[in-house]
């Protein structure tokens, strides 16, 4: 009978120990989701406010070499090679620029180290 109940309590803490290793499992899944989501969110906010920063800041570059040299077309065009010759090394180089640091801030953010 002894051996039985130390056995039903050993049986009781077991299952506490799972159960409460669940909830914090829960908790740390919990919290690193939304660490990574609001991230995302906060990212995505300022690659729109960065896109149209560009936009304004190419045009404004567009008007004023149009103005410089005095035809509209070429200012314009002048601008669109610069943002070719930044595509294309970003084409080229994009495992170094993009992939490789942009995967390990994922694996970072979802093991919860900061640095």
């Amino acid at each position: 009978m002894l051996e039985q109940n130390k056995i039903e309590d050993l049986t009781d803490s077991l299952h506490s120990y799972v159960k409460k290793n669940c909830e914090i499992i829960k908790f740390e899944l919990i919290e690193n989701t939304s660490s990574i989501g609001s991230s995302v969110i906060t990212n995505l906010i300022l690659v729109l406010v960065t896109a149209f920063i560009i936009l304004f800041v190419s045009l404004s570059a567009g008007f004023y070499l149009s103005d410089l040299i005095g035809n509209t077309y070429v200012g314009f065009l002048i601008v669109a090679g610069f943002y070719l010759i930044l595509g294309t090394i970003l084409l080229i180089g994009r495992k170094v620029f993009m992939e490789r640091p942009l995967r390990n801030k994922i694996i970072h953010k979802i093991l919860n180290r900061n640095y």
